[in-house]
């Protein structure tokens, strides 16, 4: 994949794209990730579908932004289809990423060819992600800012680190991603329904952040829906990604070209 930018809002954004004349598939990442999360998948589907996995605001080589509102995150979205110029592609967001493609898709169901949603519901409870702000600043080595975010978080963040003058940091501002999963909290029902496109909602068998009854209503409220649970917890194309990729190629596999 090949390191590109553009321009929106003020704001200089980093995303990846593995090119080619395939069919598009736009990755987004969860809170505190970024789009190099998504790398082996785009490895794993060429040549039969072009990757794209841009860094959203705020996260990985992304500017920092003054506001993370549902408006922004979609507006960031609309811009990159725009300037790639894509006018279908198949949506597959984890977490964050994850309302954020079910808001896409709403606004913009003819843009889409499918939507993959990795566990998130579409209704999103209130989170106390205070922890974090522990995380801040420069750390003197990479251990130590290992130590601080603990060995549950360090395996998804790992992309994330930076070394900096002094020691290393997180490319991301805990106080930001906080402002940010505040925006995300609430019931998101009617933008879920708004679109029909061929849709799969995956869920971690032992996900702290989604449960089986929301999931499987999901799957009973919107047409073209299947739901399925698999093996792992929050990032499940890091959990397992051989199941994972196993489940998304199936599906890509039963869309439309």
């Amino acid at each position: 994949m090949e390191r590109h930018e553009f321009t929106h809002d003020g704001l200089r954004f980093s995303y990846l794209d593995a090119g080619g004349e395939a069919p598009a598939l736009i990755a987004l990442h969860a809170h505190w990730m970024e789009g190099a999360t998504f790398a082996p998948l785009a490895d794993a589907l060429a040549p039969n579908w072009r990757v794209i996995a841009p860094d959203q605001r705020g996260h990985g080589h992304s500017d920092h932004a003054a506001t993370y509102t549902r408006d922004d995150y979609v507006g960031d979205l609309e811009t990159l289809f725009e300037l790639l110029g894509i006018e279908r592609a198949v949506l597959l967001g984890n977490s964050l990423g994850g309302i954020n493609a079910i808001q896409f898709a709403a606004r913009h169901p003819d843009k889409l060819r499918g939507l993959i949603v990795e566990d998130i519901a579409a209704v999103v409870q209130p989170v106390d992600m205070g922890f974090t702000r522990k995380w801040a600043g420069v750390f003197p080595t990479r251990e130590a800012l290992e130590e601080a975010i603990g060995e549950r978080f360090t395996p998804a963040l790992k992309d994330s680190f930076r070394k900096v003058d002094g020691g290393w940091k997180l490319a991301f501002d805990p106080a930001e991603m906080i402002a940010s999963q505040k925006n995300l909290e609430g019931a998101y029902w009617d933008d879920w329904v708004a679109s029909s496109c061929p849709a799969l909602v995956l869920r971690g068998r032992e996900s702290r952040v989604t449960n089986e009854d929301v999931v499987h209503e999901m799957a009973t409220r919107r047409k073209n829906t299947q739901a399925m649970s698999l093996p792992g917890s929050h990032v499940l194309h890091l959990d397992d990604f051989p199941r994972f990729l196993t489940v998304v190629k199936l599906f890509l596999q039963t869309l439309p070209r």
